[in-house]
């Protein structure tokens, strides 16, 4: 099986892509924060 980019890319590394696209869309750093840590 090979290794695929989902697979060796760590949660640290998206992080602040998420917060960026969040805070596009209206939302806030605690609200992303919500939804990773359920």
């Amino acid at each position: 099986m090979t290794n695929h980019r989902i697979y060796t890319t760590s949660v640290a590394s998206v992080y602040l892509h998420y917060i960026a696209k969040a805070e596009k869309k209206g939302r806030t750093k605690a609200e992303v924060d919500e939804i990773i840590r359920w």
